[in-house]
């Protein structure tokens, strides 16, 4: 009898399905490993096992985190409520970190740590109160198991490099896999482009787009230009310029509609505040006696 094992690579674990004849009450048909077995299972007569030494530890059941992990951990961190317009900002950052975090090709990198930083300052620029934004940016990096610290030194690194560079040079030095002469970035860049599985991301591409607008904020303003720098740095670290665009396209408009929408919450606040005030000082008012004659 001939024992098979199928491997399908899923996230970040790997399903093993037993194939074979007479064997359901042997052994069973679902189990999670978190790496390919080691070593081959053998077996003897009335279907009885012996397993390697090591084929215990490499399997169990399936614990990659959901969705629902990473929830449940940013609102046990971040415990004050988060006004509406910003919820589902960071609700739906949240859920596309996760995401990433557990697919199995991808790999934190400072591009994508600035396109996340990023993300964040933007969508919640005038959040109120401001206290608490610090707090929530912390809980939402913490809810997927990374160091709040180091997306931000990675982002402000990378920053402070496109700043010194004139757009023209940056374009180049990307289309090119090296940025400055900074060697662990030259390397990172290249590996991006020799990467056939390299995990694309829209944060990765926000990522790209705010390191040429450190670099010339003007510059991204102007569409033709704009687009001809994308094509030349997805085609240098062989990406799809179609995608990168469409990607940043929708980026840039989604900013517009957030502030847009920041606009008429503030307006709206604002006349509500003066509504409260009118009532307090016609409750407060007293009433002057009527004249006598």
């Amino acid at each position: 009898m001939a024992i098979t094992f199928l491997i399908t690579a899923s996230n970040s674990y790997c399903k093993a399905v037993i194939a074979s004849n007479k064997m359901e009450d042997a052994f069973p048909r679902h189990w999670y490993i978190s790496k390919p077995l080691l070593g081959k299972v053998a077996y003897k007569r009335e279907n009885k096992f012996t397993l390697p030494l090591n084929f215990k530890k490499n399997f169990f059941v399936n614990n990659v985190r959901t969705v629902s992990d990473t929830k449940r951990t940013f609102y046990s961190l971040h415990t004050r409520p988060i006004n509406t317009i910003y919820r589902r900002v960071v609700e739906e950052l949240m859920v596309e970190m996760h995401l990433l975090s557990v697919n199995a090709d991808f790999q934190y990198n400072p591009i994508y740590a600035l396109g996340v930083v990023t993300t964040f300052e933007r969508f919640m620029q005038g959040y109120k109160p401001d206290e608490d934004k610090e707090s929530i940016y912390n809980s939402l990096i913490k809810s997927i198991e990374e160091d709040p610290q180091k997306y931000r030194q990675d982002a402000s690194m990378l920053e402070d490099i496109a700043k010194s560079l004139p757009a023209k040079d940056l374009v180049t030095d990307l289309s090119q896999q090296r940025l400055g002469n900074n060697s662990e970035l030259q390397a990172l860049l290249e590996s991006i482009a020799n990467n056939p599985k390299f995990k694309y991301s829209r944060l990765f591409a926000i990522g790209l787009y705010t390191l040429l607008e450190s670099s010339d904020p003007e510059m991204v303003k102007d569409e033709k230009l704009r687009n001809e720098a994308l094509k030349n740095i997805a085609n240098g670290l062989h990406l799809s310029d179609d995608k990168l665009s469409k990607d940043l396209d929708l980026y840039r408009s989604n900013l517009d509609k957030m502030a847009q929408a920041a606009v008429v919450m503030a307006d709206m606040i604002a006349a509500e505040r003066k509504r409260r005030e009118q009532r307090a000082q016609q409750s407060s008012a007293t009433v002057a006696p009527p004249n006598k004659e």
